[in-house]
């Protein structure tokens, strides 16, 4: 088996049970082979001209390089939002056994 880039993506919701929902469908899906909810987090950003401010939840992604065309599609079709968050940094380290077991599971 080729070993595929694994990545790190994040997007962020309004409330934790969009997070949850979300998260679910993503390793349900083999997209994630794990999703971390990080709730209390709070956004600052610029939206349709305004500055907005507002209360998020973040969901961080293990996956791999190839899903993000899958999770970026999956995001548009179920994410509350008009635009969702889709990031992703390559992970350039780490345990070898967990990397081997996050590409496992997608």
């Amino acid at each position: 088996m080729s070993r595929s880039q694994p990545v790190l993506a994040s997007t962020t919701v309004p409330n934790l049970e969009t997070a949850e929902r979300i998260a679910r469908r993503l390793v349900e899906d083999r997209l994630a082979a794990c999703v971390q909810i990080v709730q209390g987090i709070r956004s600052v950003y610029r939206w349709q001209g305004r500055v907005q401010e507002e209360p998020e939840v973040l969901l961080l992604v293990k996956t791999a390089e190839p899903q993000i065309p899958r999770i970026e599609d999956l995001l548009h079709q179920i994410h509350p939002y008009e635009l969702p968050e889709l990031v992703s940094v390559p992970i350039t380290g780490g345990s070898a056994a967990y990397l081997r077991w996050v590409e496992e599971c997608l």
